[in-house]
């Protein structure tokens, strides 16, 4: 998520609209039924207004590309994964809290910020 506050600030600086957005996705790589937030970012473009992009590389099985007006994020949500509303100007105070409170990912994990449905 770090990454796409970083990317915010710098597409901001650079006279370009832009703002957050998230992802809730299962972790339960790490532990059984727990979710996390992935960050997004936003984007305003002048032919199609808000777009959604992901800040993450790409790896085997993770194809995120910016092909407007088509979104190709690196993650699809299903099951209880879900998109979270919004365009957000500013972080949540989850989020923050999170990366304030954990040092590194090795700490991150078990504690993901998350928000549950509705």
């Amino acid at each position: 998520m770090a990454i796409s506050h970083l990317l915010a600030a710098l597409l901001r600086a650079n006279g370009i609209p832009a703002g957050l957005a998230y992802q809730r996705l299962s972790c339960s790589e790490y532990r059984p039924d727990i979710y996390c937030l992935h960050g997004l970012n936003t984007v305003y473009l002048n032919d199609y207004g808000w777009y959604r992009i992901d800040p993450r590389g790409n790896k085997e099985g993770v194809d995120a590309r910016f092909d407007p007006p088509h979104e190709h994020l690196a993650f699809v949500p299903v099951g209880d994964e879900y998109d979270l509303e919004g365009n957000f100007t500013e972080p949540l105070d989850v989020v923050i809290e999170a990366l304030r409170n954990n040092p590194d990912y090795g700490s991150m994990i078990g504690h993901f910020p998350g928000l549950p449905r509705g």
